[in-house]
Protein backbone atom coordinates (compact mmCIF):
# COMPACT_ATOMS: atom_id res chain seq x y z
CA UNK A 1 0.00 0.00 0.00
CA UNK A 2 1.28 3.19 -0.72
CA UNK A 3 -0.35 5.65 2.32
CA UNK A 4 -0.13 9.10 2.28
CA UNK A 5 -1.64 12.87 4.16
CA UNK A 6 -2.81 16.01 2.31
CA UNK A 7 -4.09 19.33 2.41
CA UNK A 8 -2.72 22.39 4.21
CA UNK A 9 -0.20 22.15 7.00
CA UNK A 10 -2.14 21.15 10.31
CA UNK A 11 -5.13 20.53 8.82
CA UNK A 12 -4.18 17.05 6.51
CA UNK A 13 -6.32 14.46 5.41
CA UNK A 14 -5.40 10.58 5.29
CA UNK A 15 -5.03 9.56 1.55
CA UNK A 16 -4.39 5.74 -0.29
CA UNK A 17 -2.48 5.55 -3.79
CA UNK A 18 -4.40 3.95 -6.22
CA UNK A 19 -2.73 1.26 -9.00
CA UNK A 20 -3.00 4.28 -11.44
CA UNK A 21 -1.23 6.82 -9.25
CA UNK A 22 -4.26 8.51 -8.31
CA UNK A 23 -4.84 9.99 -4.96
CA UNK A 24 -8.29 8.42 -2.95
CA UNK A 25 -9.57 10.24 0.46
CA UNK A 26 -9.24 7.57 3.30
CA UNK A 27 -11.00 10.12 5.70
CA UNK A 28 -14.38 8.06 5.41
CA UNK A 29 -12.24 4.70 7.15
CA UNK A 30 -9.74 6.49 9.74
CA UNK A 31 -9.00 9.55 10.77
CA UNK A 32 -5.53 9.82 10.56
CA UNK A 33 -2.61 7.58 9.81
CA UNK A 34 -0.62 7.05 13.09
CA UNK A 35 1.08 4.40 14.78
CA UNK A 36 -2.33 2.90 15.01
CA UNK A 37 -2.76 2.47 11.57
CA UNK A 38 0.98 1.30 10.74
CA UNK A 39 0.74 -1.67 13.15
CA UNK A 40 0.27 -4.89 11.62
CA UNK A 41 -3.60 -4.86 12.93
CA UNK A 42 -3.72 -1.81 11.21
CA UNK A 43 -2.28 -2.78 8.37
CA UNK A 44 -4.45 -5.46 7.92
CA UNK A 45 -6.99 -3.11 7.90
CA UNK A 46 -6.38 -1.02 5.70
CA UNK A 47 -4.77 -4.12 3.12
CA UNK A 48 -8.85 -5.33 2.72
CA UNK A 49 -9.57 -1.89 0.98
CA UNK A 50 -10.08 -1.25 -2.82
CA UNK A 51 -8.77 1.92 -3.55
CA UNK A 52 -10.78 2.07 -6.65
CA UNK A 53 -14.07 2.28 -4.10
CA UNK A 54 -12.61 5.24 -2.03
CA UNK A 55 -13.21 9.10 -3.34
CA UNK A 56 -11.14 10.03 -5.85
CA UNK A 57 -9.51 13.41 -5.05
CA UNK A 58 -9.43 15.57 -8.32
CA UNK A 59 -7.41 18.23 -7.21
CA UNK A 60 -3.73 18.62 -6.98
CA UNK A 61 -2.94 19.69 -2.96
CA UNK A 62 -0.22 19.74 -1.09
CA UNK A 63 1.02 16.43 0.43
CA UNK A 64 2.12 16.22 4.14
CA UNK A 65 4.15 13.85 6.03
CA UNK A 66 2.82 10.42 4.96
CA UNK A 67 1.91 9.75 8.86
CA UNK A 68 1.55 11.23 12.39
CA UNK A 69 3.11 10.29 15.71
CA UNK A 70 7.07 10.75 14.99
CA UNK A 71 8.45 10.72 18.45
CA UNK A 72 12.29 9.90 16.88
CA UNK A 73 13.77 11.30 14.28
CA UNK A 74 16.83 8.76 14.45
CA UNK A 75 19.42 9.14 11.40
CA UNK A 76 22.52 7.03 10.26
CA UNK A 77 25.82 8.93 9.15
CA UNK A 78 28.42 7.83 6.91
CA UNK A 79 26.44 4.53 6.02
CA UNK A 80 27.24 4.99 1.75
CA UNK A 81 31.35 3.85 2.10
CA UNK A 82 31.61 6.35 -1.12
CA UNK A 83 30.35 9.10 -0.08
CA UNK A 84 32.63 8.64 3.72
CA UNK A 85 35.34 9.25 1.38
CA UNK A 86 34.01 11.79 -0.65
CA UNK A 87 33.80 13.32 2.99
CA UNK A 88 37.44 12.37 3.85
CA UNK A 89 36.05 10.30 6.81
CA UNK A 90 37.11 6.61 7.67
CA UNK A 91 34.35 3.92 7.27
CA UNK A 92 32.57 3.63 10.08
CA UNK A 93 33.01 0.21 12.45
CA UNK A 94 29.62 0.45 13.33
CA UNK A 95 26.32 2.59 12.54
CA UNK A 96 26.81 6.16 13.52
CA UNK A 97 24.03 7.02 15.17
CA UNK A 98 22.60 10.78 15.81
CA UNK A 99 18.93 12.16 16.14
CA UNK A 100 17.37 14.83 14.26
CA UNK A 101 14.93 17.13 15.75
CA UNK A 102 11.27 16.65 15.64
CA UNK A 103 10.32 20.26 15.16
CA UNK A 104 12.93 19.91 11.64
CA UNK A 105 10.26 17.86 9.90
CA UNK A 106 8.35 19.25 7.30
CA UNK A 107 6.15 17.84 4.11
CA UNK A 108 7.96 16.61 0.91
CA UNK A 109 7.32 19.61 -0.99
CA UNK A 110 7.46 22.49 1.46
CA UNK A 111 10.17 24.97 1.42
CA UNK A 112 13.40 24.49 2.81
CA UNK A 113 13.94 27.25 5.25
CA UNK A 114 17.69 28.11 5.25
CA UNK A 115 18.12 29.26 8.98
CA UNK A 116 19.90 32.82 10.50
CA UNK A 117 23.69 32.72 9.43
CA UNK A 118 23.88 29.79 7.55
CA UNK A 119 26.46 30.05 4.99
CA UNK A 120 26.87 26.11 3.99
CA UNK A 121 23.27 24.33 3.47
CA UNK A 122 23.82 20.62 1.92
CA UNK A 123 21.59 18.09 0.50
CA UNK A 124 21.39 14.36 1.36
CA UNK A 125 18.82 11.69 0.00
CA UNK A 126 17.97 8.82 2.37
CA UNK A 127 15.84 5.95 2.50
CA UNK A 128 13.40 6.30 5.25
CA UNK A 129 12.76 3.14 7.36
CA UNK A 130 9.24 3.82 9.29
CA UNK A 131 8.90 1.49 12.74
CA UNK A 132 5.60 -0.74 12.85
CA UNK A 133 5.79 -2.72 16.22
CA UNK A 134 8.00 -2.02 19.28
CA UNK A 135 11.70 -3.17 18.90
CA UNK A 136 13.73 -3.70 21.86
CA UNK A 137 17.11 -5.35 21.51
CA UNK A 138 15.81 -7.77 18.08
CA UNK A 139 18.19 -9.42 15.94
CA UNK A 140 18.97 -8.67 12.79
CA UNK A 141 16.58 -11.77 11.49
CA UNK A 142 13.81 -10.24 13.50
CA UNK A 143 14.43 -7.07 12.46
CA UNK A 144 12.37 -6.11 9.56
CA UNK A 145 9.26 -7.95 11.22
CA UNK A 146 9.34 -4.61 12.95
CA UNK A 147 9.20 -2.09 9.90
CA UNK A 148 5.70 -0.85 8.63
CA UNK A 149 7.08 0.85 5.25
CA UNK A 150 9.57 2.86 3.76
CA UNK A 151 9.62 6.67 2.61
CA UNK A 152 12.17 9.53 0.96
CA UNK A 153 13.62 11.34 3.41
CA UNK A 154 16.03 14.82 2.52
CA UNK A 155 18.13 14.57 6.01
CA UNK A 156 18.98 18.47 5.02
CA UNK A 157 22.38 19.50 6.46
CA UNK A 158 24.15 23.21 7.65
CA UNK A 159 27.88 21.89 7.35
CA UNK A 160 28.79 24.73 8.98
CA UNK A 161 26.65 24.45 12.14
CA UNK A 162 27.20 20.47 11.72
CA UNK A 163 30.99 20.35 11.83
CA UNK A 164 31.85 23.39 14.63
CA UNK A 165 31.39 20.72 17.50
CA UNK A 166 31.77 17.17 17.87
CA UNK A 167 28.00 16.73 18.06
CA UNK A 168 25.73 17.18 14.52
CA UNK A 169 22.75 17.59 16.57
CA UNK A 170 22.74 22.19 15.40
CA UNK A 171 23.84 20.83 11.68
CA UNK A 172 20.87 17.83 11.35
CA UNK A 173 17.82 20.23 13.44
CA UNK A 174 16.98 22.85 12.33
CA UNK A 175 13.14 23.99 11.34
CA UNK A 176 12.90 22.40 7.83
CA UNK A 177 15.58 20.44 7.60
CA UNK A 178 13.88 17.13 7.41
CA UNK A 179 11.01 16.62 4.64
CA UNK A 180 9.71 12.78 4.42
CA UNK A 181 6.93 11.73 2.33
CA UNK A 182 5.13 12.27 0.11
CA UNK A 183 4.28 8.40 0.45
CA UNK A 184 4.49 5.79 3.00
CA UNK A 185 4.96 2.57 0.89
CA UNK A 186 4.35 -1.04 2.85
CA UNK A 187 6.77 -3.75 3.09
CA UNK A 188 4.11 -5.84 0.90
CA UNK A 189 5.53 -3.99 -1.60
CA UNK A 190 9.11 -3.04 -0.81
CA UNK A 191 10.55 -6.70 -0.32
CA UNK A 192 13.98 -5.70 -0.35
CA UNK A 193 14.63 -2.66 0.69
CA UNK A 194 18.32 -2.97 -0.10
CA UNK A 195 17.46 -2.94 -3.91
CA UNK A 196 16.34 0.70 -4.30
CA UNK A 197 17.83 3.62 -6.56
CA UNK A 198 18.21 6.88 -5.08
CA UNK A 199 19.09 10.62 -7.00
CA UNK A 200 18.95 13.85 -6.20
CA UNK A 201 19.07 17.08 -8.51
CA UNK A 202 19.83 20.38 -7.89
CA UNK A 203 18.32 22.82 -10.43
CA UNK A 204 17.63 20.33 -12.96
CA UNK A 205 21.27 19.21 -12.58
CA UNK A 206 21.51 15.63 -10.82
CA UNK A 207 24.05 15.80 -8.42
CA UNK A 208 23.55 12.03 -6.65
CA UNK A 209 22.77 8.91 -8.20
CA UNK A 210 23.37 5.74 -6.02
CA UNK A 211 21.66 2.50 -4.84
CA UNK A 212 20.66 1.38 -1.28
CA UNK A 213 22.44 -1.64 -1.99
CA UNK A 214 25.72 -0.02 -1.52
CA UNK A 215 24.83 0.69 1.96
CA UNK A 216 27.66 -0.15 4.88
CA UNK A 217 24.81 -1.39 7.37
CA UNK A 218 22.05 -2.54 5.83
CA UNK A 219 18.40 -1.82 7.26
CA UNK A 220 18.55 -4.95 9.37
CA UNK A 221 21.55 -4.06 10.58
CA UNK A 222 20.60 -0.51 11.32
CA UNK A 223 17.09 -1.88 13.34
CA UNK A 224 18.84 -4.36 15.23
CA UNK A 225 21.90 -2.08 15.97
CA UNK A 226 19.40 1.12 17.38
CA UNK A 227 17.03 -1.63 19.00
CA UNK A 228 20.22 -2.47 21.67
CA UNK A 229 20.48 1.34 22.54
CA UNK A 230 16.54 3.06 22.48
CA UNK A 231 13.12 1.47 22.26
CA UNK A 232 11.60 1.94 18.96
CA UNK A 233 8.07 2.70 19.13
CA UNK A 234 5.64 2.65 16.05
CA UNK A 235 6.14 5.73 14.24
CA UNK A 236 9.67 6.11 14.80
CA UNK A 237 11.27 6.52 11.76
CA UNK A 238 15.08 6.35 10.51
CA UNK A 239 16.75 7.49 7.72
CA UNK A 240 19.94 5.47 6.74
CA UNK A 241 22.62 7.43 4.54
CA UNK A 242 23.05 9.06 1.72
CA UNK A 243 24.94 7.96 -1.37
CA UNK A 244 27.91 10.27 -2.99
CA UNK A 245 27.25 13.56 -4.31
CA UNK A 246 26.88 15.91 -1.66
CA UNK A 247 27.52 19.18 -1.86
CA UNK A 248 30.42 19.07 0.84
CA UNK A 249 31.86 16.40 -1.26
CA UNK A 250 32.80 18.88 -4.72
CA UNK A 251 35.90 19.25 -5.27
CA UNK A 252 37.87 21.13 -5.38
CA UNK A 253 35.17 24.07 -4.07
CA UNK A 254 31.96 22.95 -2.11
CA UNK A 255 28.60 23.37 -3.56
CA UNK A 256 25.89 24.59 -0.79
CA UNK A 257 22.23 26.01 -1.39
CA UNK A 258 20.86 29.42 -1.82
CA UNK A 259 17.76 30.85 -1.55
CA UNK A 260 16.06 30.16 -5.12
CA UNK A 261 17.41 26.78 -5.43
CA UNK A 262 15.66 23.81 -6.51
CA UNK A 263 16.11 20.24 -4.97
CA UNK A 264 13.99 17.62 -6.53
CA UNK A 265 14.92 13.35 -4.79
CA UNK A 266 13.52 10.63 -5.17
CA UNK A 267 13.54 6.71 -4.29
CA UNK A 268 12.35 4.04 -6.69
CA UNK A 269 8.99 2.69 -5.78
CA UNK A 270 8.96 5.88 -3.51
CA UNK A 271 7.73 8.78 -5.55
CA UNK A 272 9.75 11.95 -4.86
CA UNK A 273 9.84 15.04 -3.46
CA UNK A 274 10.76 18.92 -4.54
CA UNK A 275 11.72 21.83 -2.33
CA UNK A 276 12.42 25.75 -2.50
CA UNK A 277 14.81 26.79 -0.73
CA UNK A 278 13.86 30.47 1.04
CA UNK A 279 15.60 32.83 3.06
CA UNK A 280 14.87 33.08 6.76
CA UNK A 281 12.28 35.92 7.58
CA UNK A 282 11.64 36.24 11.59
Amino acid sequence: MKLCRYGKAGYEKPGMIDDEGRLRDLSKVVDTIGPNELSPRGLKMLARLKPETLPLVTSRPRFGVPYVGIGKFVAIGLNYSDHAREAGLPIPSEPIVFLKATTCISGPDDDIVQPKNSTQLDWEVELGVVIGTQAKYVSEAEALEHVAGYCVVNDVSERAFQMATTQWDKGKGFDTAGPIGPWLVTTDEIRDPQTLDLWLDVNGKRMQSGNTRNMIFNVAQIVSHVSHYMTLLPGDIICTGTPPGVGLGIKPNPVFLNPGDVVTLGIQGLEQQRQKVVGYSG
